[in-house]
Order: structure tokens, then C-alpha cells, then sequence
């Protein structure tokens, strides 16, 4: 404020800055300017993005995922009256919607109010992105019966039917926790024809369904924790990243047809002890990623085995299901197979494998992928997610099986293209020094070895203590049993924190949730 102005240098700003900044906040945050100036309350009008969320509407604290019903239905209700006043307020056709984002819950006749006020806006104005995220209030898995699975899918599908104007123009779609009948999610598919990003979480179509995927624009598909036997990817042409997280059927689990375009895959599962291993070359057969994400869960089979908390305890699939884990890859020797797969992959991504595995069976993705540039390897025992009793374990028949046997790498091996290795969770023990001595001896261009403590998690309260090098004089140590009798020219660096830049690069690819 200048000395004796009555105006402040922000309400000088031209209106295409204002809405600039505006855009920057939720709707509830814009939406409390226009108490400021009848200017402010037309700025609203134009905003380009509309993110509408019940999280937004929630007391602080509080997550979507342990609210209240009473809370449930007040902030639902809070979400169709903030969808409704926004999107009435606009002039038909006078500014284009860049983003059009809502969130809420699949409850009484919120989704409905709010799929007739989008699909109206849709046919009135240029809506560049629609998002819907369905909620049902619930995240814990082993919490919802089938019952309650069907339930949601049957209104699921009523706001699905009546709200078809909304689909039509639809480009993101986020699911959890449905049910459907055996064509629904096909109808789904047919009617959305501008989608692009699908994320499905625990939904199937029945105990042990296959779902087959067709779509000419579908670009993102995650697929988590869904009780499916089969996941056919039969045509998407413009398919570029694929999220597969759990399966529960150990024979062709997922069938890859025509997808050019697919770059990025993450897959994610506990292996039991009686489940056979996957080949990569069989499993991604047919395509050449360049980023490729495996996750191992340390041993988080038993809070996610849903056979056992939904009582199939008889289920052949689980009949020996001893809670036990080991390693879902099979390592290769290099062929023909495995070489198309990874002809393109410059960025491999290990996450989780538990603490006390030899690493040297990822050796093989090394020699199989001439191009890659960065391998990034988490190893973890997530305590909150194990059962840590030692009686419990021998009670319950956990594995001590410490995972994959590989010594086929060839001795004069050597890879050219690697620059960064990173190592989460990384021990003064022999079998980190000497794996990360076998990389740095075979990449003979590599440029820097990340060496981080193990991740931290607000969770975790038992967590052993890890051998790791602290102390300046510890580092020193550990550079030398690691540098003696090679040759390379890597930096290597040790730290507690993870980099913001690699920490982003282990999340990636993920299902945003």
C-alpha cells in the first residue's frame, strides 16, 4: 500500500495475472476472494482450473480415508454446492476450461448433482481435461466385503447411466473399491471415449475375472490390488505407461497385444514360496520399455492377502500360502527374447526387495540392456508391514529364504552405458560392497554411486539398527574396501537423505492416489 492509496498494487494487476495466481489455489481457497470486491468474485468465473475436492472440505487433520459418515455426507454435499456455484457462474463458451478436476464421494445423490453439472459445462464450454475421482470412503482392503463391493459398483454404474454426457467428454477416471457385472467395465470403456488416464483400484468383475482392455486413446493405466486373474491389453495404440500392481493367478497373469507406444511399466507383487518366477522376456514380450519399475514389497503378503482376510482359505490358489516371500523374477541368460525387451531401457528401478538378499542376480538386466543410464535399487524390511515376532514367524511358517542365487554373469562383462547406480538402504556389509564393486567394475563409464541409509517411515517403530557409514572416518573406509583393486573413475557419494531428485525418480512410475 502506498502512503494515503486506497488501492493495493495486487487489485492493479490486469485480470489474465489475477486469474493466473487464482488458478494456483482449490476452488474453496478462489472462491473466499470474492468476498474482497465484486472484481474478485467475476475473476472466479474465469479460472482455468477447477480441482474440486472432498478433501478440501475436510477439518484438518482428517483424511478421506478415516472420515465420519456424518463428515462423509457434509463435505459431499459441500462438493456439489462448490462444483454447482462454480460452473454456473461462467458465461457459455467465454473462457476455455484448462482443467476440470472433482472429487467425491459414491454417496446418496452427490455423484449425480455433480455428473449433470459437468456434463452441462461440457457441452457449453471447452473442457481441455475432465477428471472424476470415485471415493467410497473406505481404504482399508480387508474392511469391505464383497457385498459392499457389489453395492458401490451397482450406484457406481446408476451415475455412470444417467450422467452419460459427462463420460462422453471424460479424459481421467479414478476407481476404487467396485464390483462390476461382467460387461460393465467394457460399457465404461465404449462410452469414454476421450479417456485417457484409467486408474483402477481393488475392482474386478467377479472373483478370478479377466479384464481385457480396449481403448484408441487410453494412454495411463494403473491397475492395483484388483482381484483379476487375467489383465488383457489387447489394442492401445496410444498406451505409454502401464501400472500393474498385484495379481493372484501365477500362469499368463498379463497378456501385452498391440500397445507401440508403451514406455513405462511398473510391476509390482509377493512372490510365495510355491509361485513360479517370471520371466521379464515372457512377461513384457512384445515391447521395448525404456523405464521399468519392479516392486518386491518387502513382506507385505500378510496384511494384503485378501484370500485369507475374505476367508477363501480353501481356495486352491492359496492352499499353500505360508505368508513366505521370495524373489517373482527369474534371472536370464541373455537371449535373443529378453535382449528385444530391453534393447530401449535406460532407467530400471528396484523397489523393496528385503534386506538380506544377494543382489547380484540384477546383474543380468544390466547385460541385457546395453542403453541403460540409471539403476536404482531400494532395499527395505518395512517393519510396519512384517510381522517382526520371531515366534510369530516360526508359528505362521514365514520364509528365511534369502532370495535369488546368480552368478552367470559373464567375468569380462562390460556395460558402457550406465552413469548413476543408487542404492536405498545400502549396509557396510560384504555382499553391498562387493555388488556395487561388480557394477563399478563393469560399467566402465560410470560416473556417480549413491550410497543412501534405509528410507524412513512415521510408522515404522521397530526397525533394526543397519550398518551404515556415518561418521567421516566410516566413509573413508568403506570407499577404500570398495575402490581396492578396480579401476573407475565413479564418485561415490553416502548419505542419510535421499536427493529430492532421486527420491522423485523411485516413486516414478506410480498410480497417484
Amino acid at each position: 500500500m502506498g502512503k494515503g492509496s486506497r488501492d493495493d498494487r495486487l487489485s492493479a494487476l490486469p485480470d489474465d495475472i489475477l486469474v493466473n495466481i487464482l488458478d494456483r489455489l482449490n476452488v474453496p481457497e478462489a472462491a473466499r476472494t470474492s468476498i474482497l470486491a465484486r472484481r474478485w468474485g467475476q475473476l472466479c468465473a474465469k479460472l482455468s482450473r477447477l480441482i474440486i475436492s472432498v478433501q478440501d472440505f475436510l477439518p484438518e487433520g482428517v483424511l478421506h480415508t478415516n472420515v465420519s459418515v456424518e463428515e462423509l455426507v457434509r463435505t459431499n454435499a459441500a462438493v456439489v454446492q462448490a462444483t454447482e456455484s462454480i460452473l454456473a457462474r461462467r458465461n457459455p463458451g467465454e473462457h476455455t476450461i484448462r482443467l476440470l478436476s472433482t472429487t467425491f464421494y459414491l454417496r446418496d445423490d452427490a455423484p449425480l448433482s455433480i455428473g449433470r453439472a459437468v456434463g452441462h459445462v461440457m457441452a457449453t464450454h471447452l473442457v481441455e481435461v475432465a477428471k472424476f475421482t470415485v471415493r467410497t470412503g473406505k481404504d482399508d482392503i480387508a474392511e469391505i466385503d464383497d457385498d459392499e463391493l457389489i453395492t458401490c459398483a451397482r450406484k457406481f454404474m446408476v451415475f455412470f447411466d444417467a450422467c452419460s454426457n459427462a463420460f462422453g467428454g471424460l479424459t481421467s477416471l479414478d476407481l476404487e473399491n467396485l464390483r462390476f457385472g461382467e460387461s460393465d467395465i467394457s460399457s465404461i470403456l465404449v462410452s469414454c471415449k476421450q479417456l485417457k488416464h484409467l486408474h483402477l483400484y481393488n475392482c474386478d468383475c467377479g472373483e478370478h475375472s479377466t479384464l481385457q482392455v480396449d481403448h484408441a486413446h487410453l494412454s495411463e493405466l494403473c491397475i492395483v490390488q484388483c482381484l483379476l486373474s487375467h489383465v488383457k491389453l489387447s489394442w492401445l495404440p496410444q498406451l505409454t505407461q502401464l501400472v500393474f500392481d498385484g495379481w493372484i493367478d501365477y500362469d499368463d497373469p498379463l497378456f501385452i497385444g498391440h500397445v507401440p507406444l508403451l514406455k513405462a511399466v511398473s510391476l509390482t507383487n509377493v512372490a510365495l514360496s510355491s509361485n513360479k518366477m517370471f520371466k521379464l522376456s515372457e512377461f513384457l514380450s512384445s515391447t521395448s520399455v525404456q523405464n521399468l519399475k519392479l516392486g518386491f514389497k518387502s513382506e507385505k503378503v500378510c496384511q494384503d492377502c485378501r484370500f485369507v482376510s475374505r476367508g477363501f482359505t480353501s481356495s486352491p490358489l492359496i492352499s499353500s500360502c505360508v505368508f513366505s516371500l521370495q524373489i517373482w523374477v527369474q534371472p536370464e541368460c541373455p537371449t535373443q527374447s529378453l535382449a528385444s525387451v530391453f534393447r530401449q531401457l535406460r532407467f530400471v528401478n528396484l523397489v523393496n526387495i528385503p534386506e538380506g538378499y544377494d543382489l547380484t542376480w540384477t546383474m543380468f538386466i544390466l547385460e541385457a540392456a546395453p542403453l541403460l543410464k540409471d539403476l536404482y535399487i531400494t532395499v527395505w524390511d518395512h517393519a510396519c508391514s512384517m510381522e517382526m515376532d520371531e515366534e510369530k514367524r516360526k508359528k505362521e511358517l514365514y520364509s528365511e529364504d534369502k532370495g535369488v542365487e546368480w552368478d552367470e554373469a559373464a567375468a569380462d562383462f562390460q556395460h558402457r552405458s550406465l552413469v548413476t547406480l543408487v542404492i536405498c538402504g545400502f549396509e557396510s556389509e560384504d555382499c553391498f560392497v562387493n555388488y556395487v564393486r561388480r557394477v563399478m567394475t563393469a560399467a566402465v563409464n560410470l560416473e556417480d554411486v549413491f550410497l543412501y541409509s534405509r528410507l524412513d517411515c512415521d510408522n515404522c517403530k521397530d526397525e533394526k539398527k543397519i550398518r551404515f557409514p556415518w561418521t567421516k572416518r566410516q566413509r573413508i573406509s568403506l570407499k577404500k574396501r570398495i575402490t581396492v583393486g578396480i579401476e573407475s573413475f565413479a564418485i561415490i557419494h553416502s548419505s542419510k537423505m535421499v536427493r529430492d531428485d532421486h527420491q522423485a525418480k523411485i516413486l516414478y512410475p506410480e498410480c497417484s492416489r
